[in-house]
């Protein structure tokens, strides 16, 4: 099962929200998007490459699962190698699997442990 299109609809409307809100002057050098697949919501970060300013990077930063028999979400960070770990491994006394997306959307807001934005 995905996930429902009303909760699908709103997820989108939050993060597109939250991936323009970037200060006007940094905007030609960072900007935020976000993919939806199966049951999965991704935020990237994009950057124009070192020496290539015309070929932007992408970098996962996020990501939030949602359980469609649960409807919760769980929050995981990505390693150096960009695979997928349960931010309960980096924050133990945090469940990841509270279900409310926007808390776990302001989790990754805050970076507490410095895993998502360093």
């Amino acid at each position: 099962m995905a996930i429902p299109m009303s909760v699908k609809d709103e997820i989108e409307a939050n993060l597109k929200i939250y991936c323009d809100d970037i200060p006007e002057h940094v905007k030609d050098k960072l900007r935020f998007d976000f993919k939806i697949r199966g049951n999965s919501v991704t935020i990237i970060e994009s950057r124009p490459a070192f020496q290539k300013p015309d070929i932007w990077t992408h970098m996962p930063i996020a990501q939030f699962r949602y359980n469609p028999y649960t409807t919760k979400w769980t929050l995981f960070a990505p390693d150096r190698n960009s695979k997928w770990h349960d931010y309960n491994c980096w924050k133990t006394d945090w469940d990841s699997s509270k279900g409310d997306f926007n808390s776990l959307l302001e989790e990754v807001e805050k970076d507490p442990t410095g895993i998502f934005w360093g």
